[in-house]
């Protein structure tokens, strides 16, 4: 009766452990139709089946606080450095050696420690109405304070995430005084109070209310993908510039994702993250969201492809969370509503 107990509790511990084998719990503030794709593709390849919580990514970090260490997520996806950077500092993460993700994802695309790593890139550049600016004028984002562009330019808010990175790179590359004085006379060239999303800024543009305006790359790309007229104009009507090529590059940005600390499913969600640095899942990225693999080209999206070839700034992404509090305070002091 004893070994045949014994091997009962065995056989329950295998089971159980056949079980967690199996399973990843995945907490993710991305949204996009494709990323079912992406998923299901890890499940066929690994017999991994993947349980998704999907919600804001404010929402999702006030969930793993207040869940602590009974957590059951694995692992976080969101979007925006700043806001991983924001779990980072809640101590959710904990870090991770893998020969395949230093390999596949460039040094500053990933937090240094392993904490977290980006698996896909949106660039941040200048857009403006064809025929009312010369592009050959406005080559760095520096020249958005120039005075000859007053009254010309359309962007989101300071509290806005991307521009909160922008201003973090910003300080980062040019300092704190020069970044307060670029913010001042970019205030001083608004064509209206921040308002909209990024899309907003690009149609403003094309309704003539601006001639130039800030916005991140993919939405320029659904335009252009758009089937619908009067988005197709949008995007006949708006060029785009990548600023600062002949200096430290054009900012950028990333989508990511980190094991967190108390994952119960360690080995699964390092594989997971392999999976998503591997070729076909950042093809899911490029084709899915507009957005730029970490490695490799912009596989069969040919309005991705369309934009120019680009430098990118190398500034390490963890830069843009470590400087979120002084972004946001250098754009108050500004006057950026």
């Amino acid at each position: 009766m004893k070994a045949v107990l014994i091997s009962a509790v065995f056989a329950l511990a295998a089971t159980c452990a056949a079980a967690q084998e199996k399973v990843l719990n995945l907490y993710s503030s991305r949204h996009y139709q494709t990323d079912e794709a992406l998923y299901s593709n890890f499940t066929k390849q690994t017999g991994i089946r993947i349980n998704r919580i999907e919600a804001g990514e404010d929402a999702l970090l006030e969930r793993l606080k207040n869940e602590g260490a009974r957590s059951p997520a694995d692992v976080l996806v969101t979007v925006d450095a700043g806001r991983l950077w924001r779990a980072e500092q809640m101590g959710l993460f904990q870090p991770i050696q893998s020969r395949v993700l230093t390999e596949r994802i460039p040094a500053e695309l990933r937090q240094p420690d392993g904490l977290w790593f980006a698996f896909s890139v949106r660039a941040r550049p200048i857009f403006y109405a064809k025929g009312l600016v010369n592009p050959a004028e406005l080559k760095n984002y520096e020249d958005l304070a120039d005075p000859k562009y007053k009254g010309k330019i359309c962007i989101r808010s300071s509290s806005n995430m991307y521009n909160l990175s922008l201003m973090s790179a910003m300080i980062s590359n040019d300092g704190p005084a020069k970044a307060e004085q670029w913010a001042k006379g970019v205030v001083a060239n608004l064509a209206r109070e921040p308002k909209g999303g990024d899309t907003d800024q690009l149609k403003a543009v094309a309704a003539g209310e601006c001639t130039i305006a800030v916005a991140n790359s993919y939405y320029y790309v659904r335009l252009l993908k758009s089937t619908k007229p009067d988005e197709k104009i949008v995007a006949e009507k708006v060029g785009v510039i990548f600023p600062n090529q002949a200096g430290r590059g054009t900012h950028v940005n990333i989508s990511g994702a980190g094991v967190m600390k108390n994952a119960p499913n360690k080995d699964n969600a390092v594989k997971f993250l392999e999976y998503l640095s591997s070729p076909e899942a950042q093809a899911y990225f490029a084709n899915g969201n507009n957005e730029f693999p970490v490695n490799g080209g912009v596989q069969d999206n040919k309005e991705l492809a369309m934009l120019p070839a680009f430098k990118r700034d190398t500034l390490n992404v963890s830069m843009l969370g470590r400087n979120q509090a002084a972004a946001q305070q250098t754009y108050d002091r500004a006057g950026w509503k």
